[in-house]
């Protein structure tokens, strides 16, 4: 097989939680234990940084790795999903997994996992533990997929673990309330090792500190913590901190959701450095100012074109959201379009109550299953007074905005990590 058939045979012969949803969902870790036994328990071969959360849990992974990279470590990567090319969810020091490697590890073990029928992310877990085991990686940022207690990379034993918030996502899987929600993300605590918790509510902050109990896991609030102070944005878009251990840090990240995945992160920071790990103030700011350059990052605030302005960003349900809103009352512009498509199991009508109404607006849907259909979406946003017209796909949406919009105006494109991706296959 080559690349291409690769990855339809990964799509179609296992469940694939980014194209169909629930029914791509297993729950158990009996799978992972076995594809672990089978590659020899390769996570047992370099160190582990594990982060959790329902948003930012992606950026602090991305800067978490771009700060190693620059100190000199061998880095491993593992996120998740990918926006482009399936190659992005396993990186060492900002480098995708190759070609040659994904269609030969599918070729050698398919005679093994086959009849195990494993999900899409238990065998991309597992080529990615056996693909960080084989380069050697000093360390690797393992970002959870879904949840934490049950998702498939809980069976590493990290140096640092790092629950970045809790919101209501995935609701069907992980609880309906608060409480709940955190009960699976803290899952991902383990004895004796410290954990990073950016932020909690009067809900969560409870369910954080009985499980560290259970445990004995040191736990650190960053929130109480508040190693950031101040943060302003330069003529570049990019944010400024000033925080408890570096004056005029640099961003290259400039959504408004940074504040406090900088403030989580430089929790993380500290506590990394009392566990051994070497990283010097320039390592620091050179993982904060060029996180994009060193791992790839994509579709966080990413700014793709001026006059008009055209910005995406990968933010998909209430907590992610509530931030891009905030974004867009600080930018200057004559008129706002908004290019939005959103996935069927989320909380659609707790985002288009979100939304400003003074907006023109593009529904469309994304190239997945689990898309909702885009005249479903603006019935929907009729109801909370949002108005505009309805495109199959989303180029022709992104067209329609950039035709109608004036050097002025302002372009979102977002509501769905799969509305950046197919953005980002037509737009980079």
């Amino acid at each position: 097989m080559n690349y291409e058939e690769t990855l339809d045979y990964l799509y179609n012969s296992t469940p694939l939680f980014q194209h169909i949803g629930k029914d791509a969902y297993k729950a158990g870790l009996e799978n992972t234990y076995l594809l672990d036994e089978h590659f020899g328990r390769p996570h047992h071969q370099f160190r582990t940084i594990h982060i959790a959360g329902t948003n930012g849990k992606g950026s602090c992974s991305h800067t978490l790795a771009a700060i190693l990279q620059a100190a000199g470590y061998k880095t491993g990567l593992y996120t998740s999903p990918h926006l482009v090319d399936f190659r992005e969810r396993i990186r060492v020091n900002g480098i995708p997994v190759s070609k040659d490697y994904v269609i030969t590890f599918v070729e050698e073990h398919r005679a093994f996992f086959e009849p195990l029928r494993p999900s899409f992310f238990e065998l991309t877990t597992a080529m990615a533990f056996h693909y960080f085991a084989q380069e050697q990686v000093d360390v690797a940022i393992i970002e959870v997929g879904l949840g934490g207690r049950m998702d498939c990379t809980n069976i590493i034993r990290p140096d640092l673990c790092v629950i970045t918030n809790i919101s209501f996502d995935h609701i069907q899987f992980l609880g309906n309330t608060l409480a709940q929600i955190a009960g699976e993300k803290a899952g991902i605590m383990k004895e004796h090792i410290p954990v990073v918790i950016g932020e909690t509510t009067p809900e969560t902050k409870p369910v954080f500190i009985a499980r560290s109990k259970e445990v004995n896991a040191p736990i650190h609030f960053a929130e109480e913590e508040q190693l950031l102070q101040t943060s302003t944005t330069n003529d570049e878009g990019r944010r400024i901190y000033q925080t408890m251990d570096y004056a005029d840090l640099e961003g290259e990240l400039g959504g408004l959701c940074q504040l406090k995945n900088t403030n989580t992160l430089l929790s993380a920071i500290r506590l990394l450095k009392q566990t051994g790990y070497r990283m010097t103030e320039s390592d620091i700011r050179k993982g904060f100012s060029h996180v994009c350059e060193l791992t790839g990052l994509m579709g966080r605030w990413q700014k793709l074109q001026d006059k008009p302005t055209l910005v995406c960003d990968t933010g998909h349900n209430v907590g992610g959201i509530s931030y891009i809103v905030e974004q867009f009352k600080l930018q200057k512009y004559q008129q706002l379009h908004i290019v939005i498509g959103m996935v069927n199991d989320k909380d659609i009508n707790g985002v288009l109550a979100m939304l400003p109404p003074n907006a023109i607006y593009y529904f469309t849907k994304a190239s997945v299953k689990r898309a909702l259909p885009e005249k479903e979406l603006q019935h929907l946003a009729m109801q909370h007074g949002l108005g505009g017209n309805t495109y199959p796909d989303v180029k022709t949406a992104v067209q329609a905005a950039q035709e109608n919009a004036n050097k002025n105006d302002f372009i979102f494109v977002g509501g769905s990590s799969f509305i950046v991706a197919d953005l980002l296959k037509f737009h980079v």
